[in-house]
């Protein structure tokens, strides 16, 4: 059984116990530990199942390459599913419960997929789930949706907060194992600004479990008085808890911190992410080992042999009082030293090279403890956990030479460097032979933009796997991020170890029915012989194997298994490693909460909320908001006693005969200056700009490279080389950003600028008969029709405002667009509001300007298109030049389909029964297509009830609509029933535009 030893344990701090749960069992432990650490001292050796088989899972590892231990952490606003015990800090309270089983971890109906295993082989499903095609939706979709994921998923909002940091650094080291520690020191000497991560919440990585010196210092106070010494230069930072998730172009780094993960509802923050731009990147992350294959090696009590080493030596954990060591190289002799140092018992060293006569070896068989060297695990036998293992020749095919009874195994199949960060900008790898692992080719790596190295490797990263090499590499790479010549580095002492031997499979003759239960993927039990299965289907390409099996598609995204299951592809297709290659490495490296990559914009603050000057005033008058874009914008002003619905009619009927005040500052609002401002705006508009006369105005459509219809606005000149566009509410960032791409990206020579100066003024405008008798009491300025005709705008005073007034109209009255200072805004409309009274003033909101634009027959971007549409399905070929060569959408509109006869046009619809038709309806006809629906031939793009006609009134996109006038047309229900509407032209009210020209 797994127990805690009565001494030791150098992360642990004994006098501060800690209490937990587990699948709600209380269990302790101590401070320091890791809830891994702290299951496997409580004998919690089995902690979840696998995903497909259901089989046992048990720890595996002891840090962020952990397959199995995924468990869901807390409850309620803070659960957090596929969380890993291994790097999960223990506190006070902690709850964690296992996954994916059920009924009970320890009995799991789902473990009888593993007795139909030869049933589900690699790629069964793309094999299964395609016939009969009908099982699809009411057999395998359900199973398939019931089986998917592992943990739950949370519910409740999460109670946490998470943050956002930016840093600037010329040297940013990742990882405080030696050699990131020493590259740190070495850059920090030269001045230079260093930030230093380190994933886990220690300095010094392997190197104190390892038994390394230093300069005559242990590795504890070596890496202590390195950390004093980076603590004291101001020109460092350091950071502990926080992993360099992906490095990006440009020296760009996203890093994770993990601030109170281990001290929830203490008010900081649980996570931060940094947003970090380094001048030179050294990755000195370390190595993984890897495991090896062999029956049962999934058996929870089979570990990393470094990890178990790990649990003994920091935590005091025993994984049993017996334990098999199983190797190919050396390292794994210092578990079976440590194991032994600390009481336990090792009952043999199973070593598969021929010979094993190193310092290390050497010191095992003088503690007394027995060398096997050629030999193998046949099998390891046990359940749900291990009672045993029968030993086999590893040159033969696994005939069984001994038992042995154990209660943990700890094997070591060699090392792979952590290439993750190297290789996500584009690093280079190359195969080392002597170590059998990918490395970094320094002659390969990412670069910054004057060519030099961008990424530096160091360190086990590197593939400098003794302690030695290890230090000396991080030196050198700290000299070369700033570009130095220095002092020999510190010299780390360690056992020297001979070469290890690569061993893929054991015994390397293995039958068929051993490579069955020989695992590489432990989470999505991916076997030796599935890999092997794929490349007799044709499965040669490491990415195609890789999808076909799901082997490294798990949540450690291949940390133990890829190089394992490389090397049986190579095997199986008789190839070398590198000609099989590497899957490709992408960010993160570990999991990044989606908390920390919203940081604080959640809630209301999800996206920064805007407001208009007046907005304030508006909610004092009871304004009922809708949100359009970003801002959010007065549906209505309903008094008491009145639905929304009757409020718009009181709007609009005000608006028609008397005034209304419109709150417009939310309109998009661009300057366009420069030489080519008009050559600009020639290409983006369908219409012609260039020629607009100062002091005039144009409206104008703006259309996608695609042809279809974006935005629409109205465009002033306000002096030779300056225009300001206006566009729709939601479409400002978006439309700016638009003219930005093509200014930087194509037409970079051209000289324009731009600039979005939406929040830069308030806009009111003022609409109805009366408005022009406000303007006039308010005086100032010439308002008059021949003075400020319709399409113009002129500069000056209102009522002692600075303004600027545009005479166009989006109602079909009378109508004024007053531009003011946005400071100046609330004034002005306050103004606007007493002034109005003898008027008969009223605000208005956004939808009953959308039934005054419905009436008159005007498009809204939004309703009546749905970047499906073109200008000519609108009606709106008027403002399409025909005499430019070219403009953005042209050729696009010059499609076959976009040019068809057959194409849906705009057409107005007036109901035979005076009903509103329903939002959306589509238009039918007879016939039904293939899949037993009706056909249609148009759809409703914009419905309301107008006050004005006193009836339902509609547009909709009809096809062949323009020459079908008169005619009826059907839109069902929802619920059943049908409304039937009579084709009409679109302009529903004063088509001749006499209100809107007084």
């Amino acid at each position: 059984m797994t127990t805690r030893l009565a001494s030791g344990g150098r992360l642990i701090d004994r006098s501060t116990a800690h209490e937990f749960t587990f699948n709600g069992k209380r269990m302790g432990g101590f401070a320091g530990d890791t809830l891994a650490a702290a299951l496997l001292a409580n004998d919690q050796m089995l902690v979840g199942r696998s995903f497909k088989y259901h089989r046992p899972r048990g720890v595996v590892a002891a840090g962020p390459e952990e397959p199995n231990a995924l468990v869901n952490l807390g409850a309620g606003a803070r659960l957090e599913p596929n969380q890993r015990a291994t790097t999960t800090e223990l506190f006070e309270g902690l709850e964690a419960g296992s996954q994916n089983h059920w009924p009970s971890l320890d009995f799991d109906i789902g473990i009888l997929n593993n007795y139909a295993a030869k049933l589900l082989p690699a790629g069964f499903y793309y094999k299964t789930f395609i016939h009969p095609r009908a099982f699809w939706k009411h057999v395998f979709e359900p199973i398939v949706r019931q089986s998917a994921g592992l943990g739950k998923a949370p519910k409740d909002r999460d109670a946490d907060r998470y943050e956002q940091a930016y840093a600037f650094a010329d040297v940013l080291v990742v990882g405080g194992g030696i050699a990131g520690l020493q590259a740190a020191l070495v850059a920090g000497q030269s001045g230079a600004r260093v930030m230093l991560l380190e994933q886990t919440a220690h300095w010094g990585g392997r190197a104190p479990v390892d038994g390394v010196t230093v300069d005559g210092q242990s590795a504890d106070e070596w890496v202590k008085n390195a950390v004093q010494a980076l603590e004291r230069m101001e020109n460092v930072t350091l950071r502990l808890r926080c992993c360099g998730a992906g490095v990006y172009d440009h020296g760009y780094v996203l890093a994770d911190e993990r601030v109170a993960d281990h001290t929830p509802g203490d008010g900081r923050p649980k996570h931060r992410l940094w947003r970090i731009r380094a001048g030179r990147i050294i990755t000195a992350t370390g190595a993984i080992e890897r495991p090896l294959s062999f029956a049962g090696n999934d058996i929870p009590g089979v570990m990393l042999a470094a990890a178990v080493r790990d649990y003994v030596v920091n935590f005091a954990i025993s994984p049993g009082d017996r334990t098999v060591v199983v190797t190919n190289n050396d390292d794994a002799y210092r578990t079976a030293i440590a194991l032994h140092q600390a009481g336990l018992v090792v009952p043999v060293i199973v070593d598969a090279r021929a010979q094993a006569n190193g310092a290390l070896p050497m010191q095992a068989r003088a503690l007394g403890i027995r060398v096997e060297t050629g030999k193998a695990i046949a099998k390891v036998k046990g359940g749900k956990r291990v009672t045993g293992v029968a030993l086999c020749a590893q040159a033969g095919e696994g005939a069984v030479l001994e038992e042995v009874a154990c209660e943990a195994v700890a094997m070591s199949g060699g090392w792979s460097p952590v290439v993750h960060l190297w290789s996500h900008c584009g690093g280079k790898l190359t195969w080392d032979a002597a170590n059998a692992h990918f490395r970094p080719d320094a002659t390969r790596p990412p670069t910054t933009d004057d060519g030099s190295a961008m990424v530096i490797a160091a360190g086990a990263a590197n593939g400098a796997l003794l302690a030695g090499d290890c230090l000396a590499d991080g030196h050198a790479a700290g000299l070369a991020a700033v570009g130095q010549a220095g002092a020999a580095a510190p010299e780390a002492i360690a056992a020297d170890e001979s070469p290890m031997a690569p061993v893929w499979i054991m015994p390397q003759g293995a039958a068929p029915a051993l490579k069955a239960k020989m695992w590489l993927d432990y989470q999505n039990d991916v076997k030796v012989s599935d890999v092997q299965l794929a490349a007799r289907e044709g499965y040669e390409s490491v990415e195609h194997t890789k999808r076909y099996t799901t082997l490294g598609m798990a949540t450690d995204q291949g940390k133990l298994s890829n190089i394992n299951g490389l090397a049986v592809l190579a095997g199986a297709l008789n190839t070398d490693i590198p000609q099989v290659g590497t899957t490709t490495f992408r960010p993160p490296y570990t999991p990044v909460t989606l908390g920390a990559l919203a940081g604080e914009a959640r809630g209301e603050i999800f996206q920064p909320l805007r407001k208009t000057p007046m907005h304030g005033w508006h909610e004092a008058q009871g304004a009922y908001f809708e949100p359009v874009g970003l801002w959010r914008r007065p549906y209505c002003f309903a008094r008491a006693g009145e639905s929304h619905a009757q409020a718009v009619e009181r709007e609009v009927t005000n608006t028609r005969n008397a005034l209304g005040l419109l709150d417009a500052s939310t309109l998009g609002k661009i300057v366009v200056k420069g030489p080519d401002a008009g050559k600009f705006l020639d290409m983006l508009y369908t219409g012609v700009m260039s020629n607009l006369a100062v002091g005039k105005c144009r409206y104008g459509l703006m259309c996608s490279e695609s042809g279809f219809l974006m935005d629409d606005g109205v465009v002033a000149r306000i002096d030779a080389n300056t225009f300001l566009v206006h566009t729709t509410t939601g479409g400002a960032d978006r439309i700016h950003a638009h003219m930005e791409d093509w200014l930087q990206c194509e037409w970079w020579d051209w000289q324009v600028y731009t600039a979005n100066v939406t929040e830069q003024y308030a806009q009111v405008a003022v609409v109805g008969p009366n408005a022009r008798k406000l303007l006039e009491k308010l005086g100032g300025m010439d308002v008059s029709k021949d003075a400020l005709p319709f399409m113009t705008w002129a500069d000056g005073t209102l009522g002692g405002f600075r303004a600027r007034v545009y005479r166009i109209s989006f109602s079909g009255e009378l109508s004024y667009e007053v531009a003011i200072p946005a400071s100046e805004g609330l004034a002005f409309w306050q103004t606007c509001v007493a002034a109005g009274a003898e008027f008969g003033v009223m605000p208005y909101g956004t939808e009953a300007l959308h039934v005054l634009r419905a009436e008159k027959g005007f498009i809204m971007i939004g309703d009546e298109t749905d970047g499906t549409v073109i200008p000519q399905d609108l009606n709106l070929g008027w403002a399409i030049s025909k005499k430019k060569a070219d403009y953005l959408g042209k050729r696009g509109q010059e499609r076959a389909f976009l040019a068809s006869p057959d194409r849906w046009t705009l057409v107005g619809l007036e109901t035979l029964d005076g009903s509103v038709i329903p939002d959306g309806a589509y238009a039918v006809t007879e016939g039904t297509n293939a899949n037993g629906q009706r056909n249609t031939e148009g759809r409703v793009t914009s419905t309301y009830y107008s006050p004005t006609l006193k009836r339902g009134i509609a547009m909709g996109l009809v096809r062949h609509g323009a020459s079908r006038m008169g005619e009826t047309v059907e839109f069902p229900k929802v619920g059943g029933g049908s409304v039937k509407a009579k084709i009409v032209d679109q302009v529903f009210y004063d088509k001749d535009g006499a209100r809107q020209n007084v």
